[in-house]
């Protein structure tokens, strides 16, 4: 059994299998770790869909990054026969000053972004699923969309297997220790490893495997519903936009019918219920849907029938909300992609070249100062 790598990857979700794809597509000899099946369903990358958008409200320098993505899963679709990314036009929606309908606004007029500026009457009209508040407003951007998790780490698995990675799921990293030559060792209850370069791309379980990240990636329990509309076809993927939509102090998501019957939708952030991922109810409560229903009730009453499914994932949160993609400020061996905050997954496939050039080369031609480990 080969035991020395050029590198390893911890955690083969969204972010580590983009990882060791690119990897391996540079000629690295790569094996990823995962410690559960792949894909799983006990993380951050699973739940049919994933919103993907072109306006950033969250900050200018992810919209390059995006930029990038968009090009790269539809490379992957091309390379593997998949489809992936579903477009469906997205909808950015709030109170004139909110941070959401605000912040795309300007982010599509700074990057030339096609979109349109909607009140929440013309949304409504346009797309009869929706019943957004008067004097709410929205961007409109036509290529918004979704993209279908756990088919892309599938994707991006088989891709990294195709240039030769070997990938282990059932095998969780129980700790890492740097070599003197200046590569690092990997224990697994399996065995051990040793590689040039570790990428941590571990989710909810990063802090616990990289202590310098206790506190700044926080994992944190979300719930998922799936209703179902009293009139379907105002939910199918060519009449109802992908959508996020600031109503009063909270920020919720949500989707056309995709695979599983029913509109799918969430609350960010949820109940802000801090969690140990080895420990967390994964049970949803009768909590959790009725202050889903209550908003689906508000805002999209004809999406807003019996319940189809419940499911909790978890978010992992940074006290501002960005990514952590750095190297390891004491091993530069070991580098970190952590701390999502919800808003990750459109991002994958470029986060995946990030970190392969941060490991191979220690640096990335992409803009990443905003990810450094060392604001917090």
């Amino acid at each position: 059994m080969q035991s020395r790598y050029d590198a390893v990857v911890v955690g083969v979700g969204g972010m580590g299998s983009a990882t060791a794809f690119h990897l391996a597509a540079r000629g690295a000899d790569v094996l990823g770790l995962e410690r559960y099946d792949i894909p799983h369903e006990r993380g951050s990358s699973h739940g049919v869909t994933r919103i993907i958008r072109r306006a950033q409200y969250e900050h200018p320098a992810y919209v390059p990054l995006v930029e990038r993505s968009y090009d790269l899963w539809r490379a992957l679709e091309e390379r593997t026969g998949r489809d992936l990314l579903f477009v469906t036009g997205g909808i950015d929606a709030g109170p004139p000053d909110s941070q959401v309908f605000d912040g795309s606004r300007r982010s599509c007029e700074a990057h030339g972004i096609d979109h349109e500026l909607l009140s929440a009457a013309e949304v409504n009209e346009r797309f009869p699923g929706y019943d957004l508040p008067e004097g709410h407003r929205a961007v409109y951007q036509p290529d918004g969309g979704f993209l279908v998790p756990e088919q892309c780490i599938v994707a991006h698995v088989e891709a990294a297997q195709a240039e030769g990675a070997e990938i282990r799921a059932r095998e969780p990293m129980r700790h890492f220790a740097p070599l003197p030559d200046g590569g690092v060792r990997v224990t697994t209850p399996k065995g051990t490893y040793e590689a040039d370069r570790l990428v941590v791309t571990a989710g909810a379980w990063a802090p616990k495997l990289v202590p310098e990240l206790r506190g700044v990636a926080v994992p944190e329990r979300q719930v998922l519903a799936w209703l179902q509309p009293t009139d379907p076809a105002a939910f199918d993927p060519e009449n109802f936009p992908v959508f996020v939509h600031e109503d009063g102090d909270a920020h919720y998501y949500g989707f056309p019918r995709h695979d599983v019957p029913g509109f799918k939708f969430g609350r960010f952030n949820h109940f802000e219920e801090t969690v140990d991922p080895d420990e967390m109810d994964r049970e949803p409560r009768p909590a959790d849907e009725r202050v889903l229903r209550d908003y689906a009730e508000r805002c999209f009453p004809t999406g807003a029938g019996p319940t189809m499914k419940l499911a909790t994932c978890l978010f992992t949160n940074t006290p501002d909300g960005h990514f952590v993609l750095d190297r390891h400020p004491d091993h530069p061996q070991v580098t970190v992609g952590a701390g999502f905050s919800g808003h990750g997954f459109k991002f994958a496939s470029v986060v995946g070249e990030v970190l392969a050039d941060l490991a191979l080369d220690g640096t990335t031609d992409h803009d990443t100062d905003l990810f450094r480990m060392d604001r917090f």
